[in-house]
């Protein structure tokens, strides 16, 4: 699989076919990809929240980052496992058939915007941080439309992906709202 392929995975269906030829397992999945990927969002909140204080944020340097990024860490690992399963019984749901590997890969594949929108902390600037991360966020969102429209197994049903496509990014949007609670309320 060459880069282009998958930058183009959140605007068409193409990659996906390749990527789920590749038939990579679930631990796989998590071990290569999921939690390393997850390590980065942490660690660089843990660099800017003990290097750059009061002046990225009123409030930032009084927290207690340990916590945070180590909660933020397991709850990015269950929520892998999470959105997965809730792929899977959304898509079912809307009886478009996809196999939990199916899934889950979607589920892999479609946080990597978010997690890698975390560079963005290297930067002090939080206008900046916020431009960046709507970005990644709207990747993410097309990379999970592309996903479970290319590997459900009945073609030409964009209204059904679209539909499954809105319920697993309401239910994602208010995972990640509570994940930045739980960082802003500690």
């Amino acid at each position: 699989m060459n880069i282009s392929l998958i930058l183009g995975l959140p605007f068409s269906s193409k990659g996906w076919s390749d990527l789920q030829q590749k038939n990579l397992s679930i631990p796989l999945l998590a071990w290569l990809l999921v939690v390393p990927l997850s390590f980065v969002p942490p660690l660089l909140m843990y660099y800017a929240g003990t290097h750059y204080g009061d002046s990225f944020l009123p409030g930032f340097a009084d927290k207690d980052w340990h916590f945070i990024t180590t909660t933020l860490f397991l709850a990015e690992l269950l929520t892998f496992f999470v959105m997965g399963w809730l792929i899977h019984s959304v898509l079912e749901g809307h009886q478009l058939e996809v196999s939990y590997h199916d899934a889950y890969l979607v589920a892999a594949i479609a946080p990597l915007p978010l997690w890698l929108s975390s560079l963005a902390l290297l930067v002090p600037v939080l206008l900046f941080n916020v431009v960046v991360v709507a970005v990644a966020l709207v990747l993410s969102i097309a990379l999970v439309y592309q996903g479970c429209k290319a590997l459900t197994h009945r073609a030409g049903e964009d209204v059904l992906s679209m539909s499954a496509t809105y319920t697993i990014i309401a239910a994602s949007f208010m995972a990640w709202v509570l994940l930045l609670v739980i960082v802003l309320a500690y």
